[in-house]
């Protein structure tokens, strides 16, 4: 029996925190491909083959900022729940926003989580949404 291949879609603009996310999957032995797309039209492409090479197997999880250029976050959510193909993916929002606007938004387009940035396991003692996302982020990427 073989063993699933894991991806993980990263859709974020900022360098630092793409350094970020690496660097504290790094800390946890999380050694998956990490797919980077800089904004949810270039994250489309990428899942679609369109123009650059597709990610191949579908992504597992995709890690989503909801700030960015071109199509942010949420426009990229919203597309992707419509899409039969890519409609499963579980999304876990990570953001600097912790309004509420933003959180209803992400809950009606089916979000697995919601975790505030910056990323860090040190904080999430102080933020147990935060932490009860990642868990369940980690059970899903492990579980593959």
């Amino acid at each position: 029996m073989s063993e699933k291949k894991v991806n993980i879609l990263l859709v974020e603009d900022d360098y630092l925190d793409i350094m970020n996310v690496e660097r504290e999957l790094g800390k946890i032995s999380v050694e998956y491909p990490l797919h980077v797309a800089r904004n949810g039209r270039e994250a489309l492409d990428m899942l679609r083959g369109e123009g650059v090479p597709k990610i191949s197997p579908v992504p597992s999880v995709i890690l989503l900022d909801i700030n960015m250029p071109k199509m942010n976050g949420m426009e990229f959510l919203a597309e992707l729940r419509r899409d039969p193909e890519f409609s499963h993916i579980p999304v876990f929002i990570m953001t600097t926003s912790n309004e509420d606007t933003d959180r209803l938004a992400a809950q009606r387009l089916n979000v697995s989580g919601y975790i505030v940035k910056p990323l860090s396991f040190d904080s999430f003692e102080r933020s147990h949404s935060s932490l009860d996302s990642f868990s369940l982020f980690l059970d899903l990427i492990k579980l593959k």
